[in-house]
């Protein structure tokens, strides 16, 4: 376990951005460890009920202290991992492993291993349903996405929802019986009946693009949805778009604090994070832009602690390829980030308000 290093970085000012019903200007200070460790990263979890948040970090998964930002233990074996679902009542975790197409089962306070659950391609989103006692997994699957149920008690396979989108990214269940998955290539959300577990709508987002993160608030009924440039807040009965929010680009994911009625969207492109507050149901105020780090894209806040986590390695230059070496291939489209510099710290961040 490597010595962390913690620094204190500037307090953040939103004084007078507030609605003028809020009494207080808002304040936000980062800290950043660098947690060491090889391996890229897609998403944080946090486990509020510990205040541990679970970092992915391309083969294993690092779980740190969220106050004091110490590692406190690995779960390795999670080739191709995106990210943890927790079910605190079961006893269980789980992750995504997109390499080998399985869901590792771990317990909660051992990060024991308990199983492997074999899934299919894809593996990508997860979260936990608690309303209604399930995980539940967005996967990137082919011929087309699909939405997974798993008891979190036995890590059973309960359901399988094929979706409209070969590309469905995060997903929010608002207790009522409905889960909302946003579908990153067709700019929608759709509507999950859980009873039936059948699609029973598909809302479109405009102005929207490319949805990812998402997050709904109970008080409010208003389903949030993360977004390239503009996010955007839907009444849940209807899917009508009620408003919109400005941010920046990269995001792949988003933050809610329901007690604090913050937002947080992670601006990957930018390197911040914009900070959002809910004057009412349908009005939104940007309170603040956050300083991260360049790529920082996903975010996990904890309701109890009111902290915002995010993750990104940093990297040192390309070494030069020996004389002769072929140029690397491209992805379709010739899109593809080529080749990486070896790992120089991984900055575990952390936003204070």
């Amino acid at each position: 376990m490597t010595k962390s290093l913690s620094i204190a970085c500037a307090v953040f000012y939103a004084a007078g951005l507030l609605a003028p019903h809020v009494a207080s200007a808002q304040s936000f200070r980062v800290e950043k460890f660098d947690i060491k460790g090889e391996g890229g990263t897609d998403y944080v979890a946090v486990e509020s009920t510990t205040g541990r948040v679970f970092v992915s970090r391309g083969t294993h998964m690092m779980v740190v202290d969220g106050a004091t930002g110490k590692v406190l233990g690995d779960i390795p074996n999670t080739p191709g991992v995106h990210g943890a679902g927790f079910s605190t009542k079961a006893g269980h975790g789980f992750t995504t492993n997109s390499g080998d197409q399985n869901v590792t089962m771990f317990d909660l306070k051992t990060l024991e291993v308990l199983k492997q659950i074999k899934v299919g391609p894809g593996l990508d989103g997860i979260m936990y349903d608690e309303p209604d006692d399930k995980i539940i997994l967005t996967n990137h699957s082919r011929p087309i996405g699909t939405l997974t149920a798993i008891d979190p008690k036995t890590g059973d396979i309960v359901a399988t929802v094929e979706l409209e989108d070969t590309a469905p990214e995060g997903a929010a269940a608002d207790g009522k019986g409905h889960i909302f998955v946003n579908n990153e290539s067709k700019n929608t959300i759709q509507v999950i009946d859980v009873k039936t577990w059948k699609a029973t709508a598909s809302w479109p987002l405009a102005p929207c693009e490319g949805p990812t993160g998402i997050a709904y608030d109970k008080a409010s009924n208003r389903i949030f949805s993360g977004c390239n440039k503009t996010s955007v807040v839907l009444d849940a009965s209807t899917g009508k778009v009620v408003a919109s929010i400005p941010n920046g680009t990269r995001v792949d994911a988003l933050g809610w604090d329901p007690s604090r009625k913050l937002i947080y969207i992670p601006n990957g492109g930018e390197g911040n994070v914009t900070v959002v507050h809910q004057d009412s149901a349908d009005k939104y105020t940007v309170v603040a832009t956050v300083a991260t780090f360049a790529g920082a894209k996903t975010i996990a806040v904890d309701p109890k602690t009111h902290n915002a986590y995010l993750f990104q390695p940093e990297r040192g230059p390309v070494p030069a390829p020996p004389p002769g070496t072929p140029p690397p291939a491209t992805g379709p489209g010739g899109r593809g980030r080529g080749p990486q510099g070896p790992i120089v710290a991984a900055w575990f961040i952390v936003i204070k308000s």
